[in-house]
């Protein structure tokens, strides 16, 4: 598609999304001025119709007034550059940030840039590896007048209404949520929605590892276990012969499974490539929208054991909770190997 309103959007960081979101825009017909303190990224999208910048002050030099930005940048790494930028735009510009900041500074940033004129708007963006081809969800934060002057950089963004079948019990018709975008309320509401999404991802990420690794292990009475008081027996070994191809049915779920999603396919081309997962190390990052998610669930004071004990599960997998284990261990008695029994 080729949109009907062509906009100039200066983008500022240009890793995997950043670099795709402006091919997706450029291929819509947006004009696209682009900077990264990786010039070689700058270089390769200039090859493919970009204007490059070489700083933030060229950049917001080669955009015309008023002016729209779009930041693509680590959480940690916004704060810096909107301080930057603030001396450079003037009233009635505009700055997206496009990460996963915390919904709680979008409010304060909002604010403090208000007073200079300047628009911000935050917008959770989700669409990983395929959103180039399939277009990225976008949960929108923002004063209405910036949000709806840029529907068409979100519009070109957006999935858009695609091949899904309507939902059938939906009635209303307006709306732009069906087209994959959502203006979800004033500041920080898109990255609250988007946090409590990644928060989602969390619970949904652990429960298909936590099912592959019971099916995994499913030829437990199989394999010889330990024979004393600290082991728990396996009372019915007959019932865990099963030796299951773990990469098979994550492949199978991903053929009309009510599990079947992006996360299946991920996995399951990495069981693919390496049926043992050889290649990775176990270990899980949290980049901060699960613990959000789960201080927000307590203010709220709605449960979330799923997503809070998946954040938990995180934190296991990186060994923090190692000293807790040794813990454990020594009120158990359990020392070089060796137990005493504890009461």
């Amino acid at each position: 598609m080729t949109t009907d309103t062509p906009m100039r959007l200066g983008m500022v960081g240009l890793g995997r999304m950043g670099a795709n979101l402006v091919r997706r825009l450029m291929r819509d017909g947006h004009r696209c001025v682009v900077y990264d303190l990786d010039t070689e990224a700058v270089k390769e999208l200039e090859k493919e119709g970009a204007t490059a910048a070489s700083s933030l002050h060229d950049l917001v030099d080669k955009l015309e007034p008023p002016r729209n930005l779009w930041l693509m940048l680590p959480a940690g790494v916004v704060q810096p550059t909107l301080d930057q930028l603030a001396a450079l735009l003037a009233p009635d510009d505009t700055v997206v940030d496009g990460g996963n900041s915390y919904y709680r500074d979008d409010i304060t940033r909002a604010g403090r840039l208000a007073s200079s004129g300047i628009h911000y708007v935050d917008c959770g963006t989700s669409g990983g590896v395929w959103g180039l081809e399939r277009g990225y969800c976008l949960m929108i934060g923002g004063e209405e007048e910036p949000v709806a002057r840029l529907d068409p950089v979100f519009r070109s963004i957006a999935p858009g209404l695609g091949d899904a079948a309507p939902t059938p019990g939906r009635t209303r018709t307006d709306g732009t949520s069906p087209e994959g975008y959502l203006h979800c309320g004033p500041s920080g509401a898109g990255h609250f929605v988007k946090m409590v999404h990644n928060g989602v991802e969390y619970g949904m990420m652990a429960a298909i590892a936590e099912g592959l690794g019971i099916i995994k292990h499913a030829d437990a009475g199989l394999r010889s276990r330990a024979v004393d008081a600290e082991t728990a027996p396996l009372r019915e070994p007959e019932a865990y012969r099963y030796e299951i191809d773990v990469a098979e049915v994550a492949e199978v779920w991903r053929r009309g499974s009510v599990v079947g999603s992006w996360l299946v396919d991920l996995v399951a081309d990495a069981l693919a490539r390496s049926p043992e997962l050889e290649a990775y190390t176990g270990r899980v990052s949290d980049s901060g929208e699960g613990r959000w998610t789960v201080l927000a669930a307590v203010d709220e004071s709605v449960p979330a054991p799923v997503i809070s004990n998946a954040l938990i599960q995180r934190y296991e997998s990186r060994g923090l909770g190692q000293f807790t284990d040794k813990v454990l261990s020594a009120m158990r008695g359990e020392f070089g190997g060796h137990a005493e029994k504890a009461g």
